[in-house]
């Protein structure tokens, strides 16, 4: 595989050879956001939706945006080379100060890096997953880099023959380490509400909407472990995995152990969006 050009403080040089200082900020304390934009065809998918969410997280960190929407776009038409499918990974940072020092900057400068990857265009793979106390902080629904606790949430389902861990707090559902969840209750889709202890994933706000344009039932609502271990069905979604069927849940089979109607009838609904947008274009 060539190495992808990577965007990194208004130069384009190779990612193997970006470099940031040991003083960046994220780097020391995790001070920084990110955001992931999948793009089909060299054309980046639901970008508004994405951008807007990297200017919510922006201001919930006390960040102005270093660049406008218009620059946004011209950076990510030069890193989407091919029209192959792609995912861009794009991270601000509060840049450098000259010392290591909780509180912010006087006049910080942001850093600024961002590249894209290919994406497999294949049918998903069933998932395993676990489900586990949810150690995150108060404020998840910033799509921050700090991920330490998601990453061993993660590695605790991948030690366990899993592909992700269902975060549970207060007996409650809240998502995946990396993905929201969706449960298929009684015949009605049930994903948790939006608020501080999850992320509003741009995948998960779609799914609903494909939900309402095809007469799916579904609530967003509180969604207990107690009634996520007896779904029906349970799916996952995220930008770059898109929509994922869980067919075993703390290693007990969910329903026969095989990927559910709806979720083949979501599948393919989403599957049918995204060709419309090319076919737009």
């Amino acid at each position: 595989m060539s190495d992808p050009i990577a965007y990194l403080n208004g130069t384009y040089l190779p990612l193997s050879e970006a470099r940031i200082s040991v003083l960046d900020r994220g780097f020391l304390f995790g001070d920084g956001v990110y955001e992931v934009i999948p793009a089909y065809g060299g054309t980046p998918f639901r970008l508004g939706q994405h951008l807007q969410r990297l200017e919510n997280s922006l201001q919930a960190i006390r960040m102005e945006p270093p660049l406008d929407r218009n620059q946004w776009r011209i950076i990510l038409q030069r890193l989407l080379h091919g029209n192959g499918d792609q995912a861009v990974y794009l991270q601000i940072t509060r840049g450098t100060a000259p010392k290591r020092d909780h509180a912010f900057p006087a006049s910080p400068q942001a850093t600024v890096v961002a590249w894209a990857t290919p994406i497999a265009n294949t049918p998903p793979q069933p998932a395993r997953a676990i489900t586990h106390p949810d150690i995150r902080w108060q404020w998840c629904h910033i799509k921050a880099i700090t991920l330490l606790a998601n990453v061993l949430m993660r590695q605790q389902a991948v030690d366990e023959g899993c592909q992700e861990a269902i975060l549970v707090r207060d007996d409650m559902v809240t998502e995946g380490a990396a993905s929201n969840v969706f449960a298929l209750i009684e015949g009605t889709l049930v994903t948790p509400a939006k608020g501080p202890h999850l992320l509003p994933g741009i995948t998960r706000d779609l799914i609903l909407e494909l939900a309402t344009a095809n007469d799916i039932p579904y609530e967003e609502r509180n969604l207990s472990a107690a009634e996520l271990a007896s779904a029906s069905e349970i799916w996952l979604s995220s930008s770059t995995r898109e929509l994922v069927p869980v067919v075993e849940l703390d290693h007990q089979p969910v329903s026969d152990g095989e990927p559910g109607p709806l979720w083949q009838r979501m599948y393919d609904i989403f599957q049918h969006y995204k060709r419309s947008l090319a076919t737009a274009r």
